[in-house]
C-alpha cells in the first residue's frame, strides 16, 4: 500500500479516471451497436455524425487508439452510404 499522501490522492484519482473511461467507452460501444442495426437510412445519416463526434473525443483523450477510431468511422460511413 502507498505510503506518500501524493500517492494515495494519485490512486483515488487513476480508479475516478478509469472509471470514466470505461463508461464512456461503454456508452460509444452502444452508439455504434445501434447505428448498425439501424434500418432507415434517414435515422443513420442523422446518428452518423453525433457517433463520430464521440468517437473523435475517445481518441483525442487516448480512451481508444487514433488508427481504431479511423477504422470505425470509415466503417460506419461506408455502411450508411450503403444503406
Amino acid at each position: 500500500m502507498a505510503n506518500h499522501k501524493s500517492a494515495l490522492k494519485r490512486i483515488r484519482r487513476n480508479e475516478a479516471v478509469r472509471l470514466r473511461n470505461r463508461y464512456q467507452h461503454k456508452t460509444v460501444r452502444n452508439a455504434i451497436k445501434k447505428l448498425r442495426g439501424e434500418e432507415n437510412k434517414k435515422e443513420a445519416q442523422k446518428q452518423l455524425p453525433i457517433v463520430v463526434g464521440m468517437i473523435d473525443k475517445l481518441a483525442k483523450r487516448n480512451i481508444i487508439h487514433a488508427n481504431k477510431a479511423s477504422n470505425l468511422k470509415s466503417k460506419l460511413a461506408s455502411r450508411v452510404a450503403a444503406m
